[in-house]
């Protein structure tokens, strides 16, 4: 039974809300086991094509409970056992994930965005890098993904100074992919899932692997990634249809297979 998190599924869209808002959603071990378990589900699952991170109350996730920190603690291990499992659970999956940005996202919370596909923002939303302040280092592979969205001066800045970014500024920057008004907040996130859960799913995950080759691979191995994702692709259903569509002068109607 879940005890952190609530885990729904309506109209394709796995929704997973952060459900400690007396804590504004902040981490502790239970936090991540029960996202790792609930996007491994959301990944397994064929009804699923599209996952959504959230928070419940007035916050998306401010970051580690630092109740819970003692002297004592080897953040290195608790990184290790804790964080790892869970965003590379995230990394691994081949649906697109959303982390819709309801409130503050700091530190870890902020991490947490950050190694989502898209991120959609209410106009109440901030980020802020918290670590600096209490003299740790930004982590949960926060450094990995924000580096490459907005570039390395401007990570450093962001990183040392540990100021607050609206979500206006961070949409900016190339942070944040949307943002919408308070008051349509709800509709806005149904609405971007949905439209996510209705493409080519295959495609999509082809996508994000291809993405992620690209800052890895030589011009000449990246051509050939090409060519073996296009060949997977090229099988699916949702290319056929897609062609039919095309040649009927119809909207398509994909399937996710």
């Amino acid at each position: 039974m879940l005890q952190t998190i609530i885990y729904e599924v309506e109209s394709k869209v796995a929704y997973i809300k952060l459900n400690r808002p007396e804590k504004l959603n902040a981490f502790t071990q239970q936090v991540n086991k029960e996202i790792t378990m609930a996007v491994k589900a959301a990944s397994r699952d064929e009804a699923v094509r599209a996952i959504v991170i959230t928070g419940e109350g007035r916050a998306f996730c401010s970051g580690e409970d630092l109740s819970g920190v003692t002297d004592e603690m080897d953040h290195g291990e608790v990184l290790r056992k804790r964080y790892t499992p869970m965003l590379l659970e995230i990394d691994r999956c081949e649906k697109p994930i959303i982390a819709a940005v309801n409130g503050v996202a700091a530190g870890a919370g902020m991490s947490l965005a950050l190694a989502a596909d898209f991120r959609i923002a209410s106009e109440k939303a901030s980020f802020i890098e918290a670590f600096i302040h209490v003299g740790l280092v930004p982590d949960a592979g926060n450094l990995y993904h924000l580096t490459r969205m907005v570039g390395h001066a401007k990570a450093m800045e962001l990183a040392v100074f540990g100021e607050k970014l609206t979500a206006h500024k961070a949409k900016e920057i190339g942070i944040v992919n949307e943002v919408y008004h308070a008051a349509e907040w709800e509709e806005s996130v149904t609405a971007y899932a949905e439209r996510l859960a209705n493409m080519p799913t295959k495609a999509i995950g082809l996508i994000k692997r291809n993405l992620k080759a690209s800052w890895n691979n030589s011009y000449e191995d990246f051509l050939e990634r090409d060519a073996q994702a296009q060949r997977i692709a090229g099988q699916t259903k949702d290319h056929s249809e897609g062609v039919a569509a095309f040649l009927e002068k119809r909207k398509a109607s994909f399937s996710g297979s």
